[in-house]
Formats: structure tokens, C-alpha cells, sequence
């Protein structure tokens, strides 16, 4: 049986262990770049929501009278609009917008929706930010995060409600994109320089050169002089050969 001493000792590891693992995952989320506020607006979203749902009651009340049982949930929808705008985080990294908010459902005592929304920097075209008629009198503000893709449907953009300062935000949003759109076309650039710049490598050089002499080369050279020599003093004998015949051919008259 292993001792108490041992015991106490493994699970020292394991805590250690734990603790390692919980800093990795910390150290490798990405730093927050700027991180969007929602409670300077979450009275005015609260109103706006409330108004808004209070405008749908009174149509559905006079159409088939369902919308007396909205106006007695009224209080709860407020809490949970609370709870919802309290909840939410928008935040910009380095390489991407991130949007979490964590808000109850229709009724509160059956838990919570978590929902997490990545958009990543280079797929966002612009920053949008809209106001309604009923938004306007609340002074409320949705910001919308449109796609690069011209394919993609509106509806695949991300719409927020209630961020306190819209033009901060996409102001960051925007600044941040374009350094990282100019970081890629200096290296695009850059690259493009490198390969379309010559360069003079040893093998040029060595195509420049002359040609090296074999060893054999003079042997030959020396080899062929030689054989020139013989076949001039040939040629020189077989002309004395021809003079000397056409004289005795001839023979000098005699004298008177």
C-alpha cells in the first residue's frame, strides 16, 4: 500500500499540473486591443425593448387578444433584458472581433443561452452603425459587421444592439484592419522586389571564364606542330624530285 506521504505528494503533481495547463490557456489567448462597453446604454436599450414590446402587445391584443398575456410578462422580459445586456462582451484582438453575451431564456428558471461569435479581421469589409425611428427617441445604436464576400447574404453579418460608443469602436476596428492590410502589401511588395532583382551568382562567374587547358593539351599542340613540319619538308623534297626530272627532259644546247 502506498504511504500518506505519497498520496499528498501526487496530488501536489496534479495541482501543479492543473495550474500549468490554466496558465497555457490563459497566456495563449490573444491580448485585447479595445473592449466595447454596454452599461453606459443598458437603461435606454432596456426602455427601447420595453416600448417596442409594448407597441407589439397592444397590435395583438386588439388582432386575436394574445398580446394581454405579453403585457403580463412584461416585468420578466425586462429582467431578462437586463441580464442579457449586462452579459454581453465585445472586444478586439489582434486577429479578430469577438462577441459573447450569456443571457436567460423566456423563463429564467430553465438555465441560460451562451452564445460566441468570431469574426476574423481580414473578412470584415466595414463597421456600420445604424439607428431606427423608436431607436432614436431612446437613443440606442446597433453596429453591423459586414463581410468582404459579396455572395454572402446580410444575413451571415453580425448585428449588435446597445454598444455605448459605436464610433470608438469602429474607429479601432477600421485603424487596426487597414495597418494590417498595409503590413501584407509591404510584404507582397517586398517580395515582389526580391525575386524581379538579378542577381550575379559563382555560376556566372564561372560561365564568364575562360576554358581550362586539359593536361594533354600541350602534348597535342607540340604533337600537331611537328606533323606540319614533316609535311613542308615532304612537299619541299617532291618539288626539288619534279625540277630535277624536267631538266633532264631538257638538256642545254651545245655550244657553236
Amino acid at each position: 500500500m502506498e504511504s500518506a506521504d505519497g498520496v499528498v505528494e501526487i496530488d501536489r503533481l496534479e495541482q501543479g499540473l492543473l495550474l500549468d495547463e490554466v496558465d497555457t490557456d490563459i497566456d495563449d489567448q490573444d491580448p485585447v486591443l479595445y473592449a466595447a462597453s454596454f452599461d453606459e446604454s443598458e437603461e435606454n436599450f432596456v426602455n427601447y425593448q420595453t416600448a417596442y414590446w409594448v407597441l407589439y402587445s397592444l397590435l395583438l391584443v386588439l388582432a386575436w387578444g394574445f398580446g394581454l398575456f405579453m403585457l403580463i410578462y412584461l416585468p420578466l422580459r425586462r429582467y431578462i433584458l437586463r441580464k442579457d445586456i449586462r452579459s454581453r462582451k465585445l472586444y478586439v484582438t489582434p486577429n479578430a472581433i469577438v462577441y459573447k453575451v450569456k443571457k436567460p431564456v423566456a423563463f429564467p428558471c430553465f438555465g441560460f443561452l451562451e452564445k460566441e461569435k468570431y469574426v476574423l479581421l481580414p473578412s470584415v469589409a466595414d463597421i456600420v452603425i445604424e439607428q431606427g425611428y423608436l431607436q432614436s427617441l431612446f437613443g440606442v445604436y446597433s453596429v453591423r459587421i459586414e463581410n468582404v464576400g459579396v455572395r454572402r447574404p446580410a444575413s451571415d453579418d453580425v448585428k449588435i444592439q446597445g454598444v455605448s460608443n459605436p464610433l470608438a469602436f469602429r474607429k479601432v476596428v477600421l485603424s487596426h484592419l487597414s495597418n494590417i492590410r498595409e503590413e501584407v502589401f509591404s510584404r507582397q511588395a517586398s517580395a515582389i522586389e526580391e525575386v524581379s532583382t538579378p542577381r550575379m551568382g559563382p555560376s556566372s562567374v564561372t560561365l564568364m571564364s575562360p576554358p581550362s587547358k586539359s593536361p594533354g593539351y600541350d602534348y597535342f599542340s607540340q604533337l600537331g606542330d611537328a606533323t606540319i613540319l614533316q609535311k613542308l619538308e615532304e612537299v619541299s623534297s617532291s618539288v626539288k624530285r619534279v625540277q630535277a626530272l624536267i631538266e633532264e627532259q631538257n638538256p642545254q644546247a651545245p655550244a657553236n
